[in-house]
């Protein structure tokens, strides 16, 4: 059975999270925690498939940082962070702690949630390392992923898709439209040059040089492993 954790301190939320996965996945499992002390014990003595973490719990600001480390420290699990923390700051933070994505509350509806939620729990069991050959290494059961030439790449999780797109398909055009099929939203080909040119930021951020994407004019892009 798979088994979810909530640790969010207002009740509400926690309930309505609770709510959105038990009518998304009937049989899942779903623990609810309120505080860092009640979630550590939880983790430290249960093994969890997922788990969603608030990072303000009652009086500490940074709770959720302190619970991320201690999941890191035992199991690894993947974490999806839903907080009200401005996620133009703490999405990279969070990342950084191996969290898998961050959604920032008020600025999500059910389905976005749901859709990032199961996503996370295909790509935790159904995941598979990258061909060793390349420099790209993929790997996001333990979310250590993407990497490249041994650096973490910061990216999220739409991005993390449609980079996998690309690559499984290294060497071939992957058409708008077959990239429109990785994306939950903005299937349109302004958005996806969004998201690949968010991919080449974050390349960039670790090799200046990286030029591993073609943009294919008016079809699509290509990976091509550079010598």
């Amino acid at each position: 059975m798979t088994r979810v954790a909530i640790i969010e301190d207002d009740l509400p939320t926690s309930n309505q999270l609770a709510g959105w996965i038990a009518a998304a996945r009937p049989g899942i499992q779903v623990d609810q925690w309120f505080n860092r002390d009640d979630a550590e014990a939880a983790i430290a003595r249960e093994r969890y498939d997922l788990v969603v973490l608030d990072i303000e719990l009652g009086r500490e600001r940074h709770a959720g940082v302190a619970i991320i480390n201690a999941i890191n420290k035992r199991h690894a699990t993947p974490v999806l962070v839903v907080s009200a923390m401005p996620a133009a700051i703490y999405r990279s933070i969070m990342k950084a702690l191996d969290a898998w994505d961050y959604l920032q509350k008020t600025t999500f509806e059910e389905a976005d949630f749901i859709d990032t939620f199961l996503e996370i729990l295909r790509a935790a069991k159904d995941s598979k390392p990258a061909a060793p050959a390349s420099e790209l290494a993929m790997d996001p059961l333990r979310q250590r992923t993407p990497t490249w030439r041994g650096q973490r790449i910061n990216l999220p999780l739409t991005a993390q898709r449609i980079l996998a797109a690309l690559f499984e398909r290294r060497g071939q055009v992957v058409s708008y439209e077959d990239l429109f099929e990785v994306v939950k939203s903005g299937r349109n080909r302004d958005n996806i040059r969004k998201h690949v040119s968010t991919i080449r930021d974050a390349f960039r951020e670790i090799d200046p040089g990286f030029e591993c994407i073609e943009n294919i004019p008016m079809r699509g892009f290509r990976w091509t492993d550079k010598a």
